[in-house]
């Protein structure tokens, strides 16, 4: 895939930024990664045509042009396990269904998983994730090859530690400004000690971000008060390990010290509603991580403990849970829930400033969204549009890094039918292997 100069025309734009808060009808020239252009005057624009007569025009009438969205925790490969094991306990779940199967799977079918789950999420609008999984050096070639934008953080727990090593020291290499390089320990009663200051020593040899599930559900709470005499977060700041490099997913058991320590640390939360209604591990007080200055981020989790990588059905779960959870429909209003999902995103993976919004000199992430549709007509409130009402079928046209990497719903040189054909032969093997 090669960069185009790009002139986006008379689109409804939104850029999430302070200085335009509101949206307006204009222009987006793209040129190499970068936006070079946002304006609402059409002299700038055809100043910028005439400056770049070999650039594409896209006609963006109708449609709203955004930042792309950023999933900051997901489990992309998990795809070939959708709907494998469901209603069932989390700690049972993964003892007796999804360990089992991750046991039976190749390296080849961690990134034919890989590679599902990221056409899923560029169709829907996500051009940025954050990956915690095995064979993550794997998860890197469907990443480069299909244009997303990733944070790939090999996962351990005390049983492959070496094959973790193995997998961050294969990454590492095929690494670029695009595909970069984290470091990912399942979670505090999965981790020893010993093991969670040697992903630590990794993270800071490499200056490597990190993520890590925290305080997801009351056994793990229980577990690690049991073994460490501490809760979760108080027992990860001892090691030294909150600081503002990493990304906590679920944080659902957090109380006001928690929420204290990981604002003090710099700590990026990831919000995961639809998957903690799943598997009923609780509600995250996410309304009071926002009133207390913790700007969480918004994750889909897996897609086999959610059951998809729907990053808009994500935002309404996040705001709805929040408001039923509270019995206050004021908390988490649209705009907030959308910001989380954009702005404060990319703060989470290093990109604050330059991913999430729609401004000159930012990296070219961007969507568009058709809202020629019923169900996002008539349009009183567009953001209100956007984050209750909003579709992934909706998003039209999809730009990472300043290539068009989804256009008119379509994803360049990918065969779904035989994508498709080639997972459901792959779960076939493991079901097999199972046996």
């Amino acid at each position: 895939m090669n960069n185009e100069t790009l002139l986006l025309c008379e689109a409804q734009i939104l850029t999430m930024t302070e200085e335009h808060p509101q949206p307006f009808v204009g222009w987006v020239g793209v040129v190499g990664n970068r936006i070079a252009l946002v304006t609402d005057s059409s002299s700038e624009a055809e100043r910028f045509r005439a400056e770049n007569p070999s650039c594409r025009t896209i006609d963006c009438r109708d449609r709203v042009l955004m930042p792309g969205l950023v999933n900051t925790h997901c489990h992309v490969a998990m795809t070939l396990q959708r709907n494998y094991a469901d209603d069932i306990p989390l700690m049972e779940w993964l003892n007796d269904h999804i360990w089992p199967f991750e046991a039976q799977q190749t390296p080849d079918e961690v990134a034919l998983g890989a590679e599902l789950g990221i056409v899923e999420m560029l169709l829907g609008g996500v051009t940025s994730f954050v990956d915690m999984y095995w064979d993550e050096n794997r998860i890197a070639d469907s990443a480069e090859k299909l244009g997303i934008r990733a944070l790939l953080c090999p996962s351990c727990l005390d049983s492959n530690m070496e094959n973790f090593e193995r997998d961050l020291e294969a990454l590492l290499p095929k690494c670029n400004d695009r595909v970069r390089a984290g470091v990912g320990p399942h979670a505090p009663y999965t981790v020893s000690k010993e093991n969670l200051l040697r992903v630590k020593a990794l993270a800071e040899k490499h200056r490597l971000p990190m993520t890590i599930h925290v305080a997801e559900t009351q056994a793990e709470m229980e577990s690690v008060m049991q073994t460490t005499g501490m809760r979760p977060v108080e027992w990860l700041d001892s090691l030294g390990l909150l600081n503002e490099r990493l990304i906590a997913a679920h944080c659902v058991y957090v109380d006001e010290k928690d929420r204290a320590t990981l604002r003090e640390r710099g700590v990026k939360i990831a919000h995961n509603p639809t998957s903690n209604m799943k598997i009923a591990s609780g509600i995250s007080p996410i309304e009071k991580c926002l009133e207390e200055g913790l700007n969480p981020t918004i994750g889909t989790d897996g897609p086999c403990s959610n059951n998809d990588l729907d990053m808009w059905e994500e935002m309404r779960n996040t705001s709805f849970l929040a408001k039923v959870s509270s019995m206050n429909p004021l908390v988490l209003p649209a705009d907030e829930v959308l910001r989380m999902a954009t702005v404060y995103g990319a703060e989470a993976i290093g990109h604050g400033g330059e991913l999430g919004i729609v401004k000159e000199g930012a990296l070219a992430d961007l969507i568009l969204i058709d809202i020629q549709k019923p169900h996002l007509q008539p349009v009183n409130n567009l953001v209100a549009d956007l984050v209750y009402c909003c579709k992934s079928s909706d998003v039209e046209t999809v730009i990472v890094d300043g290539r068009v990497v989804v256009e008119n719903r379509c994803l360049a040189g990918v065969d779904l039918p035989d994508l498709y054909r080639r997972a459901t032969a792959a779960v076939e093997r493991i079901r097999k292997a199972m046996l």
